[in-house]
């Protein structure tokens, strides 16, 4: 069994791409408008362009004295800058509070840190990424647990909660369930409360069936939010071979990054405006803001609103490294 999980690991790393590859051409946002059909219009430096619906598209309530001690999350691309870094490997260390170099491969969290850098919501976005478009999959051989007839003794508590896995996470919606349900008991629950609560909610609402039912028709994004929660309840029950195919996995999907470039865009809705938003080694970077009506508002009242919300993603930038530092240091010291 060892040798056939060596065998498979090293195919996964042969056939991820190398990172050294070309630096991708970066895609700017030439043209974006707020129709009166409540739609987004998006042209692209490519010429692709993009029509978004607006009450497809998430929505914040961030208001300009809002502050918060918890993460904002944001679904947004990387940004060109940040996934040719991420090939390479030459990530800023601007969030790096710690040597992680000796424990790279000892936790699921220092191995994806030590690769991409960045801080929380990199880590998120990346690992969803890797979900979504099936680079990594929990139900992998590599995340399979072998047959065994062993029993510790005395009988340990890790071997009575996981004893019926079949993989070294809880695949199952009702195992996942039960675990959640321990870790919540124990206060042990540790990065995932820092998950955005409609994760939360999507993952506690969804029973076995019902998740089947997504995996059938596609739903791959909620599917992907579900699996990231399996991966963090099962991460303290991985073993190396599981953390390097997760990392690897989710390098290869980053080395793909740039075929899948979309425009995303957040809807400010205190401020009637369309935030085309990407992710750097930063944080939050604004692209390109729109308003409803613009054409009522003054160029004043333009500017004023643009200075009101860039000030708002960059506090909300600062708080989300302060917030990340602090559980860092928590979490290794």
């Amino acid at each position: 069994m060892k040798k056939k999980l060596l065998l498979l690991f090293s195919l996964f790393f042969l056939l991820t791409p190398s990172f050294s590859q070309q630096k991708t051409e970066p895609i700017l946002i030439e043209r974006m408008s707020w129709g009166k059909d409540l739609k987004i219009y998006i042209e692209l430096s490519n010429d692709s362009n993009y029509i978004l619906d607006i009450k497809e598209l998430p929505h914040s309530q961030a208001l300009a004295d809002s502050s918060s001690n918890e993460f904002t999350y944001y679904p947004v691309r990387l940004s060109n800058d940040f996934v040719d870094k991420l090939k390479q490997k030459e990530y800023s260390s601007d969030y790096d509070t710690i040597d992680l170099a000796q424990v790279s491969h000892k936790t699921l969290w220092s191995a994806l840190h030590n690769s991409i850098g960045g801080g929380w919501i990199h880590f998120v976005n990346c690992l969803l990424f890797a979900l979504e478009t099936d680079n990594l999959s929990i139900t992998a051989p590599l995340m399979q647990r072998p047959e065994s007839n062993w029993k510790p003794k005395p009988m340990t508590e890790t071997y009575k909660r996981t004893r019926k896995w079949e993989y070294y996470v809880p695949i199952d919606q009702n195992a996942a369930l039960k675990e959640y349900k321990l870790k919540k008991a124990e206060k042990s629950l540790g990065h995932i409360n820092d998950l955005p609560p409609d994760f939360i909610n999507l993952f506690l609402q969804t029973s076995e069936k019902e998740y089947q039912k997504m995996k059938e028709s596609g739903n791959r994004r909620d599917v992907a939010k579900i699996d990231m929660i399996k991966i963090l309840l099962g991460s303290n029950y991985l073993g190396e071979t599981q953390i390097k195919y997760i990392k690897s996995m989710v390098q290869k999907a980053v080395t793909k990054y740039a075929e899948n470039q979309l425009p995303s865009v957040v809807i400010f809705d205190n401020f009637n405006a369309a935030v085309a938003l990407i992710l750097n080694e930063s944080g939050y970077h604004i692209e390109k803001i729109v308003f409803a009506k613009e054409k009522d508002l003054s160029p004043l009242e333009v500017e004023n609103r643009i200075i009101i919300i860039t000030d708002i993603i960059k506090k909300i930038n600062e708080t989300n490294k302060e917030l990340f530092q602090q559980k860092l240091k928590n979490y290794y010291n």
